[in-house]
This record gives structure tokens, sequence and C-alpha cells, in this order.
């Protein structure tokens, strides 16, 4: 049984208790490692924005899901950029220059850019993805070249354990510097919160929160 009542319940709660609109924030639900049927059944009851890891999994998904926008949000690999760039509409993940030529490449045809988040490392932990926080101003320039890429803003993964909340500042922080260097840019998404720190995110300025296991109940594989 999905919880999407329960956790759209809990994101207007969080939205309300931060001063903000009720509809301020976006749910995207993380259908990695689950199947397709319940993914079906989370776009059915209006989360239509769906987050996937996987290039392979998500495009399996795509052909028998209607309705939805996919998000990539898994580390980017550069022999998966184009497909990327031409399959989905949202990617959370760009995190190094060498990526931009070839999501542009597969962005090339679409009728509308593919929307594009920076991932900002604010930890500098080494096993994950994120480009350095001094880094994100040249990709943004660099995807500014090319008119299938549309930057919308900033994604993060804080560490695991302890309190999530200062490295959200710390990215609100730079989206708003990020806002004034750019100014001709629509910079307004904070890509931020997962099952376990979303509401903490919210409150820290969130306008995009992954949500899998609140949703769907533990992952179905590896």
């Amino acid at each position: 049984m999905l919880r999407v009542q329960e956790v759209r319940g809990r994101v207007e709660e969080a939205c309300r208790a931060a001063g903000r609109p009720p509809d301020a924030v976006r749910i995207v639900a993380v259908g990695k490692l689950q199947p397709v049927e319940a993914v079906a059944e989370a776009v059915a009851a209006g989360l239509v924005d769906v987050g996937e890891s996987r290039v392979q999994e998500a495009r399996t998904k795509m052909a028998a899901v209607d309705g939805a926008r996919w998000h990539m949000i898994g580390r980017l690999q550069g022999n998966k950029a184009a497909v990327v760039g031409r399959v989905f509409d949202w990617l959370h993940s760009l995190d190094r220059g060498e990526l931009v030529p070839l999501l542009a490449r597969g962005a090339s045809g679409r009728k509308a850019p593919l929307q594009v988040l920076i991932q900002v490392n604010l930890a500098g932990e080494p096993q994950k993805g994120g480009c350095e926080p001094d880094a994100a101003a040249g990709l943004i320039a660099a995807c500014r070249d090319h008119p299938g890429l549309a930057v919308r803003g900033l994604m993060t993964v804080p560490p695991a354990g302890g309190d999530p909340r200062p490295q959200f500042r710390r990215l609100r922080s730079l989206l708003e510097e990020l806002r004034e260097e750019f100014p001709a840019l629509d910079l307004r998404e904070l890509s931020m919160g997962m099952s376990g720190d979303f509401e903490a995110a919210i409150a820290e300025g969130a306008t995009m929160v992954r949500i899998g296991t609140a949703i769907f109940g533990p992952r179905q594989g590896g």
C-alpha cells in the first residue's frame, strides 16, 4: 500500500510550518528498484514526478507508465549522458564539465530543454557525486551555451547522520549567490531532502524533495 496521501500531508504541513504555501514543494517519487506497477500507482495518485537512478530501469518504466515527468537523480556516467539528455525531463546530478557536451548532444532535438540541476558536494565526501561549491558557476556558464539545456538550480545529498540543516542552508545561500551572478537565468530550484529529512529541507527552502521509502516502502532489489 503506497503512502501517497500521508507523505503529501507531511509535505504540506512542513510548508505551512515554514510559512510557505502548501504547494510550494514538488514531490519527486523515487522509483529506483520499485516495480513498474507501484510507480504507475503513484503517478495515478498524482505524483507525476518520478525519480530514477538507473537509465535502463527508467527506460523500461517510461515505456510502461504514462503521464509521468522523469527525473534522473543518480550519478551520471558519461556513456549514458546523451541518452539522459534525450529521454529525461529533469537531471538533478550534473557535476562535471565533461558531461555538458554529451548531454547537449542528446538534448539537441528536444522540443523543450532538459531541465538541469547542478549537484553540489558540500561536505567533500569522495564517495558521492557533486562538484565543489566554487565549481557550480562554471557548470552553469557551460550549459548556457547549449539551447537544449536549461539550468534551474542546485541539488545536494548531505552526509548521513547528524543535522542536515546546515548543509541545506549552505545550498540555499549558494543558490542566492548564483542568482546574483546569473540574473538572466531562472535559478529557483533546490532539490534537497529525502525520506528521512525532507521536513528539515523544506524548512530551509527546498523546492523539490526526493522521496522513495516513505512512499513505496523498502526497495525490492539490490
